[in-house]
């Protein structure tokens, strides 16, 4: 009995701070996107250009300034279905990361970054999967 009792309150504890942890990740990955794509129309935060790769700049069809404006509307998009629809937003940042990391390992120098970003593209695919589970009504909680 008093083991079952420690085990219960164990279990509690455990959906607890997976709720905490969810709730951290649901945060982040709303505000972060949203903040990285607006900032992609003022460079307050950094020279976004500088995280292009030449090879990819030289590909594109229109410059650089619209291609970032561009990435900012579709990281602002990708923060806000974070924050309304978690379970589909998620995984998009998560591939948006890995499209990321594809050009910075482009770039000599960025190594650091594109590890960085392979651990927030981990994340984000995290908090997709905890969110099937956060936002599905036949799972007691």
């Amino acid at each position: 009995m008093a083991n079952e009792a420690v085990n219960n309150q164990a279990l509690e504890s455990f959906t607890n701070l997976d709720k905490i942890a969810y709730k951290l990740l649901h945060i982040i990955f709303t505000i972060a996107p949203i903040i990285a794509g607006a900032d992609k129309f003022f460079n307050f935060l950094t020279d976004w250009g500088t995280y292009l790769s030449p090879v990819i700049a030289r590909a594109m069809p229109f410059n650089l300034s619209l291609f970032l404006r561009a990435a900012g509307v579709v990281e602002i998009i990708a923060g806000l279905l974070v924050a309304f629809i978690p379970k589909i937003g998620a995984f998009i940042v998560s591939a948006w990361l890995l499209l990321i990391i594809g050009n910075l390992l482009f770039m000599p120098g960025y190594f650091d970054i594109a590890l960085r970003d392979l651990g927030l593209a981990v994340a984000a695919f995290s908090l997709g999967l905890m969110s099937i589970k956060h936002q599905c009504k036949c799972v007691k909680k």
